[in-house]
C-alpha cells in the first residue's frame, strides 16, 4: 500500500539517512551520544543544506544557486 504520493512514503527521509550513513560521520564512534548528535547537526547543518549539491537546482549547491539567482535578478533591474 506505499508508494509514491502516500502519506507513509519515507522516501526522501530514508534518501537522507543513507547519505549521512555514507559519510565519514557514521564511521565515527563517539563515546556518548550527545557528542554523536552534536556531529551529525554538525554535519546536516554545516555541510549537507548549504553546501552539498542538488540535483534540483542544476547540480549547484544551495548557496551558490541563490546567489546566481541574485546576481541575475540584479543584472535585469
Amino acid at each position: 500500500m506505499l508508494g509514491t504520493g502516500n502519506c507513509h512514503d519515507h522516501a526522501m527521509l530514508e534518501t537522507v539517512f543513507k547519505t549521512i550513513k555514507s559519510e565519514p560521520v557514521w564511521r565515527t564512534s563517539w563515546q556518548a551520544r550527545f557528542a554523536a548528535e552534536c556531529a551529525i547537526a554538525r554535519y546536516i547543518g554545516g555541510f549537507y543544506n548549504p553546501i552539498r549539491r542538488h540535483s534540483a537546482l542544476l547540480y549547484q549547491s544551495p548557496i551558490n544557486f541563490e546567489a546566481t539567482c541574485k546576481s541575475e535578478t540584479l543584472a535585469r533591474n
